[in-house]
Order: C-alpha cells, then sequence, then structure tokens
C-alpha cells in the first residue's frame, strides 16, 4: 500500500521525511512505554536472552568482516555491506513482527532485547563505517554516546521501567493518550518504509546486492536462531530472536552511510531488497521452525 500511496502522490516526499520523524520520535517511544509500563518486570526478556542476543551479534558481526574482505576489494564498499547484513531494523519491522505474533505482551518482553541490541548496533555500524569510510579517523566516542543517550528508543524504554519494577500505574487520561499515539506506530512506520522502497539502477557495487540479501535474511537469523537452540532457549523466547533477528536492514544505515560519504545507493538498495525479502523469508522462516516445534 505504501509503494501505491507513493505512486500516487498522496505520499510524498515531505510526507514520507514528517511521518517517518512522528514514529521515530514520539510513536515507537510511546509504544514501548505503554507496553512496558503495563507488564509484568518479570515477563521481560531474561537477562541471559539478551546477554546471547549480544554475544551472537558479536560474533556475527566478526565473520562479517573477515567475509566483506573476500567479498570486495573496494574498501570503501566493505563497511556498507557489513552493516547492511547485521543491523536488523529491529525497532520498527522486528516489532511489528513480534506484535502479530504475540500482542502487546510480546512487545513489552522484546523491548529491553531490542533497547540492548540498539545500542550495540549503532557501535559497530560507527566502528565498520569509520574503519571502510574514513580510515585514519579516530572513532568519534563521544558523539555515538551522545546519539544512544538521546535515543527516543532508548528513552521510552528507560522511563517506562520504574513502572513496571514498582508497580506503578499511570493515571489513565496520560495512558489513554499513550495508547492512541501507539497505536499509529506500526500502520504508519510500515506505510513509509512501502513509500520509500527504491531499487535505484546501475552501479556495479549491487552485484553483492544478493549475498547480502541472504546473509540478513537467511544466514544471520539461520545462525542465531540454531544458536539459540542449541543453548536451551524454547518457545517465546526462541520465536523472539527469530522474529527480531530476521527483519530487514534498518532505514537507519541509509542516513548513516549518506552522512560518511558512502555509497547512499547502495545502502539504500540493499533497504529495499531485505525488505521485500524479509516478507517471504519470515513467513517461511516461522513456518518451518513452528512445524519443527521450536516455538
Amino acid at each position: 500500500l505504501g509503494i501505491g500511496l507513493r505512486r500516487s502522490q498522496m505520499m510524498n516526499e515531505g510526507f514520507i521525511d514528517g511521518a517517518s520523524k512522528l514514529v521515530f520520535n514520539i510513536a515507537l517511544p510511546m509504544l514501548l512505554f505503554t507496553s512496558i509500563a503495563q507488564t509484568d518486570f518479570s515477563q521481560m526478556a531474561s537477562p541471559s536472552l539478551i546477554l546471547y542476543g549480544i554475544a551472537a551479534t558479536l560474533v556475527a558481526f566478526v565473520l562479517l568482516e573477515w567475509l566483506a574482505i573476500r567479498m570486495t576489494a573496494d574498501k570503501r564498499v566493505r563497511g556498507i555491506l557489513v552493516q547492511g547484513a547485521f543491523r536488523a531494523n529491529m525497532g520498527i519491522v522486528g516489532l511489528a513482527y513480534v506484535n502479530n505474533a504475540y500482542g502487546s505482551q510480546g512487545v513489552a518482553a522484546a523491548a529491553m532485547y531490542v533497547a540492548c541490541l540498539t545500542i550495540l548496533f549503532n557501535i559497530l555500524a560507527v566502528s565498520t563505517l569509520n574503519r571502510s569510510l574514513n580510515q585514519g579517523e579516530s572513532l568519534p566516542v563521544g558523539k555515538v554516546l551522545k546519539g544512544i543517550v538521546k535515543n527516543p528508543l532508548i528513552i521510552g524504554i528507560v522511563a517506562a521501567l520504574p513502572f513496571a519494577a514498582n508497580d506503578w500505574t499511570v493515571p489513565e487520561t496520560l495512558m489513554k493518550t499513550g495508547q492512541y499515539l501507539a497505536q499509529m506506530t506500526l500502520p504508519l512506520a510500515l506505510l513509509c518504509t512501502g513509500a520509500s522502497l527504491s531499487l535505484k539502477s546501475g552501479k556495479e557495487e549491487n552485484g553483492l546486492l544478493p549475498t547480502v540479501a541472504l546473509l540478513r535474511l537467511l544466514a544471520i537469523p539461520a545462525f542465531i536462531t540454531l544458536g539459540g537452540y542449541l543453548v536451551g532457549f524454547r518457545d517465546f523466547e526462541l520465536a523472539i530472536l527469530f522474529l527480531i533477528n530476521a527483519s530487514p536492514t534498518a532505514a537507519a544505515s541509509y542516513v548513516m552511510v549518506r552522512a560518511m560519504g558512502g555509497n547512499a545507493v547502495l545502502a539504500a538498495n540493499i533497504i529495499a531488497v531485505t525488505t521485500l525479502g524479509s516478507l517471504l523469508s519470515t513467513s517461511l522462516g516461522a513456518a518451518l521452525l513452528k512445524g519443527l516445534g521450536w516455538f
């Protein structure tokens, strides 16, 4: 629908830009806040699941850095490929998958996992792009930390934690207002995602797109989910691991590549291909895992 609305100009560039900012800065943090604030603290993702997610992501990142060297001789492309393969769109598409499968309780349970991995994703993305695009320059640690502290998703989650931990109640009027805003998140975010898709033609680097898409949509989710199964996660926790990590490349990866002077067209095409491919790969993967009795 987003693609169709963009073609009909009902969603133009200005609308998409404004709506995307509204989702990221207001609606999505409110979705996380309202989901967590009403949830029993004990029902959130276990520390062991979060630690496993961090460890698995770090292993995948190192393997992707090694693989990127063998995929292309162009150093300025390597960081874009690595980021495109590991940086999942957990905050929007991943939570949309979890919400469809488990409702607001699932979103609340996955929120802390998403928060911790979002911080890690930002650090790893800056690291790989800095080495790839700005070789010889120092890593802007202060800028990374400032971005993490000011991240609306992190703020929404942290603000809700005291309510969940202490069984505090949000005044009904404020909670209702927050829920109205939260209900906008997934439909508006997915419309903007569809309207933003654009497979621009041309560059020879696009020959790397199929490999990056397979890594993002098949190899990484399979690696993390299988590893989670082997270390003992089952049912709901294993489902969260799969659904969150099966999401396409994060839209923020394009913004970061463009800001650092990299090949923004390649970054945009990775997002487009993985976003479309994720619809199929996630559905098939969930059906397969459910058929195996893993969740």
